[in-house]
């Protein structure tokens, strides 16, 4: 994203099969971003009603969705003409099928 806003450096998209699994799943970055790598959440919005959780990390965002709501906001649309980064368990596939 850097370059296009001067919001953040990255955003992630994340989706979950129910309110309980959101929950999770922000509990657990928060987890390991605070505990393995000292970074501190600056925010969050959504976690109450849990359709959409933002996480903001200052230049790193982390959205939550359900399945329906991330399919009626698009972001990948709105933002797709952003360089997506792969993480390491998908360089790792790609590599294993002989993507470049």
């Amino acid at each position: 994203m850097r370059g296009m806003t001067t919001e953040f450096d990255y955003f992630v998209l994340v989706t979950g099969n129910s309110r309980r699994q959101l929950h999770a799943i922000s509990e657990e970055i928060d987890r390991v971003l605070e505990k393995e790598m000292s970074d501190h959440r600056m925010g969050i919005e959504g976690y109450n009603e849990s359709r959409w959780i933002l996480l903001d990390y200052g230049t790193v965002v982390v959205h939550l969705f359900d399945a329906e709501t991330r399919s009626y906001y698009a972001l990948e649309d709105l933002w797709g003409h952003a360089k997506r980064v792969p993480l390491p368990w998908q360089r790792e596939n790609e590599v294993a099928e002989g993507s470049p």
